[in-house]
């Protein structure tokens, strides 16, 4: 196959894994062809198709969604610039929503910070109602405090 990349130079080309170039075989990303040795041959078009994958993964796609977005491309073609502008837009709700999630996220962990209670385990995030603070000031459990009793 002219113009074709190895396992190895389609890794080394786009920053991802060997293993990782399998699994996404495997969940239908990207295809390669085989040689009469049965070594994996990608034509240098899958470069693109690899790049959308980390593109999408990286704006918090997962996998699932990234096959739904490539499936909808005719005859499974390489992503294009209006594609990719296309297929955004339908992703901007998810991204409002995970934004939103993360904003929560770290907005309770200011307050954990300042709560003193050093412990991720009993922190604000898995106890909203943080009963170690009716017990005092400070990290609680670690002054011998039970975390067991109320």
């Amino acid at each position: 196959m002219p113009e074709s990349l190895t396992i190895g130079e389609l890794s080394h080309r786009s920053g991802v894994a060997t293993s990782a170039l399998r699994y996404y075989e495997t969940l239908g990303l990207i295809s390669a062809e085989r040689t009469a040795g049965n070594q994996r041959r990608y034509h240098r078009a899958e470069l693109r198709r690899v790049a959308f994958v980390r593109m999408a993964v990286g704006v918090g796609l997962t996998l699932d969604q990234v096959g739904a977005a490539l499936a909808t491309l005719p005859e499974s073609r390489t992503p294009t610039k209006a594609d990719w502008a296309r297929l955004s837009r339908s992703w901007r709700g998810h991204l409002d929503e995970r934004i939103a999630e993360l904003e929560r996220l770290r907005d309770q962990l200011d307050d954990c910070i300042g709560c003193g209670c050093l412990s991720l385990r009993r922190c604000r995030l898995s106890n909203p109602d943080d009963a170690a603070s009716r017990r005092g000031t400070g990290p609680r459990y670690l002054l011998g405090d039970d975390p067991g009793t109320p």
